[in-house]
């Protein structure tokens, strides 16, 4: 990530996204995996949804 450069009188602020319940739960869970095995937890990826197919529909409405 490069280094953004803020334009005079304007300041950039980032907020951190609230996690909900089940995030939290989840996070503790691998930081404990992690303290006590010393090795990351195995993570099951999430199926993306086929990119291609919207944005060829967002072309074709705009």
């Amino acid at each position: 990530m490069g280094y953004i450069k803020e334009p005079a009188g304007v300041d950039f602020f980032v907020d951190p996204k609230p996690l909900t319940a089940a995030d939290r739960k989840r996070i503790s869970e691998i930081i404990a995996y992690y303290k006590a095995t010393g090795r990351k937890m195995p993570v099951q990826k999430t199926k993306v949804k086929n990119r291609s197919t919207n944005r060829r529909n967002k072309k074709v409405l705009a």
